[in-house]
């Protein structure tokens, strides 16, 4: 895992946007403060998956003083997020789901595999 610092930023009548010095395209916002820090580790989760995947080298993390050193920065709060910075092996396994629940997840995504990668984190932080 490595962490880099998002930068949170808010405008009057917006929502709370996060972008990544380190990694420039990569924003997200949220209408509250948890939203907008859940939706910064998750844009940058799939940020950094597709470097990966194109064989892109990723930044080293930039140090804080060098970030808030910058004039634009000045008025964003900085946080850390962190992102697994090696490849993740997948391994493929076979359950069985109820039929209600399969149909169930086919109704929320297109894709059952992202669904349950997605869900399984989010079940374990939750205290499974």
């Amino acid at each position: 895992m490595t962490a880099y610092i998002a930068l949170l930023r808010k405008d009057a009548g917006s929502d709370y946007g996060v972008d990544f010095p380190d990694f420039p395209g990569c924003v997200t916002a949220g209408q509250t403060l948890d939203e907008a820090r859940r939706m910064a580790a998750e844009a940058l989760l799939v940020h950094v998956e597709g470097m990966a995947e194109g064989g892109e080298a990723f930044p080293e993390p930039s140090s804080l003083d060098a970030v808030m050193a910058e004039r634009g920065n000045q008025e964003a709060v900085a946080f850390l997020v962190d992102v697994p910075t090696r490849p993740v092996k997948s391994v493929r396994v076979n359950v069985m789901l109820p039929e209600d629940l399969v149909a169930a997840i086919d109704r929320a995504s297109t894709n059952r595999s992202r669904f349950l990668v997605d869900a399984g984190p989010a079940k374990l932080r939750a205290g499974a």
